[in-house]
């Protein structure tokens, strides 16, 4: 049996302006975007290529906006991604080259913070 994480709820203050960053400045796809009633709104985005998605909204989770620290996606080129994102706007850390891969952190304007991260090239010989 498989067990896999396909959403991530991650608190913010402004729902819409959550949406605009992580679409129009990090590159996620709005998947959706519903008032459900008064007081639960869902909006759903994804990574490209990613299989998880994360949740914003209002009446989604009673955690405090910037609550979700560390959330982590692999890349495949950590430099490239690191100027995309300076190019849109977002701060992002210099690159954090460890023996078990290369990493950026940036944060959402509410304090939710994200590392990328490139796998090192693997010797399979």
């Amino acid at each position: 049996m498989d067990w896999k994480i396909e959403l991530v709820a991650i608190p913010v203050t402004d729902v819409d302006r959550a949406k605009a960053f992580y679409v129009d400045q990090v590159g996620f796809v709005a998947d959706h975007d519903h008032q459900v009633h008064d007081t639960l709104r869902f909006v759903q985005l994804t990574p490209p290529g990613s299989a998880c998605s994360i949740v914003l909204g209002t009446g989604i989770t009673e955690m405090p906006p910037g609550a979700q620290q560390g959330l982590q996606m692999v890349v495949s080129d950590v430099a490239a991604a690191r100027a995309r994102l300076l190019a849109k706007g977002v701060e992002a850390s210099e690159i954090d080259e460890q023996p078990w891969g290369s990493f950026v952190t940036f944060a959402d304007p509410d304090g939710n913070t994200w590392v990328l991260q490139q796998l090192p090239a693997r010797d399979y010989t």
